[in-house]
């Protein structure tokens, strides 16, 4: 992994000095780019403990990278990119994936460890007793924490439920968040501009502040109902499709929300005419991996409206379906970006997608070409009946 040019414990002695109050060294007779280092592979679970250690050293692991010292407070939003890409290089980018267990039917959340590759159990979830796949989860990525949003009881009457309840990696736990206006289950959700966006089918539609701890009103989609297939948010935008579905009988649709516009468009021809499979937004891009064949990667060009085929081979085959797939918010050392690929029994294909020299022409000018490597973590034995139904990936 990177890391800034400025370190974090240099920015915390900068804030300190202001105040006149001696910071120590993190540990005494490192240089502190290194024991920033040492510290940053401490499992985020026992960062409770470390911080008893020593005052610097709380100092270090409880500094929020959402909310910078008001000195380095970016002044426009050139220098609120670059000042998210340094506090992401604060943290490590931890997976963390949400399964049944067909045993107990509960729902259980596992981190994986980006350096020992070991799963580390989390907290139950809060209630947990929603129906598999009726329930959103969102995760804000750079302010370390998911949602866990509304569903559907278990049961015969099939009641939709307004709960919200938030992890933070910071503390290592749950807590419940403000609920929704409006019950929802089955709807389409996801990050945009920093808020929690949820859609049901209907068009209905609100936003939560997690600022300001509420929710409120967005404006509703009009139209037929476009049942969620997937959906995914980039560039401020939460993008819901119904995806293709046996038998072809019609189109699919979908629909785009625009955050700073507050307003829903239809969904471009070949956006929603090519998503046939699960997508992921890594460094700002949209991939999907299709249902179909190899499971091949592919990325949409906005410019041209289509989706291109990236170059390396389809998801290992040792990762089984059921699957489920995330991507780190910012680009990893070379400009690489990553995707993750999680299967039954939480086996996880990580892909690395580079650029490559070969690049296509097309009307809307030259693309880039990618290609992407696979890598498989295999999960414990004793994970063999989880089945995924999400993935998130945390800095923390």
């Amino acid at each position: 992994m990177s890391f800034s040019s400025m370190s974090k414990q240099q920015v915390l002695d900068a804030g300190e000095g202001a105040a006149g109050e001696e910071v120590m060294e993190l540990i005494p007779g490192l240089p502190e780019e290194v024991a920033e280092k040492c510290l940053l592979h401490l499992p985020f679970l026992y960062h409770r403990l470390f911080r008893t250690v020593s005052s610097t050293w709380n100092r270090f692991l409880t500094d929020a990278p959402a909310k910078p010292p008001p000195h380095l407070a970016p002044a426009s939003a050139a220098a609120a990119s670059a000042a998210a890409a340094v506090s992401v290089s604060f943290s490590l980018p931890f997976l963390f994936a949400f399964a049944f267990d067909p045993a107990s039917r509960r729902l259980q959340c596992q981190a994986l460890d980006p350096f020992s590759r070991r799963w580390l159990l989390l907290p139950p979830v809060p209630g947990g007793a929603a129906a598999a796949g009726s329930f959103a989860v969102v995760g804000l990525p750079r302010r370390g924490e998911i949602y866990v949003i509304g569903g559907v009881e278990e049961g015969g009457d099939n009641k939709a439920v307004r709960s919200v309840a938030v992890y933070s990696a910071a503390r290592n736990g749950w807590e419940e968040a403000a609920p929704m206006r409006t019950p929802r289950g089955y709807m389409a959700a996801g990050e945009v501009g920093g808020r929690v966006v949820v859609a049901g089918e209907d068009g209905e539609a609100e936003v939560f502040d997690p600022e300001a701890g509420r929710w409120l009103p967005a404006a509703p989609r009009r139209g037929a109902a476009v049942a969620r297939y997937d959906a995914a948010a980039a560039g401020g935008r939460l993008y819901v499709t119904e995806g293709w579905a046996w038998p072809f009988e019609r189109a699919p649709r979908g629909a785009v929300y625009d955050a700073a516009a507050d307003s829903w468009r239809e969904m471009a021809r070949g956006m929603r005419e090519g998503w046939t499979g699960s997508c992921a937004v890594a460094g700002g891009r949209m991939y999907i991996v299709a249902e179909y064949g190899e499971w091949r990667l592919k990325r949409y060009d906005e410019a041209a409206d289509e989706w291109r085929m990236v170059e390396g081979g389809g998801v290992p085959p040792e990762v089984r379906r059921p699957h489920v797939v995330a991507g780190e918010v910012g680009e990893v050392a070379g400009g690489r970006r990553r995707i993750y690929v999680v299967g039954a029994g939480l086996d996880v294909a990580v892909g690395t997608v580079s650029a490559v020299a070969k690049a296509a022409t097309t009307a809307a000018g030259v693309v880039e070409g990618e290609v992407v490597e696979w890598e498989v973590v295999k999960g414990p034995a004793e994970f063999a009946g989880l089945a995924p139904c999400n993935a998130q990936v945390l800095y923390a």
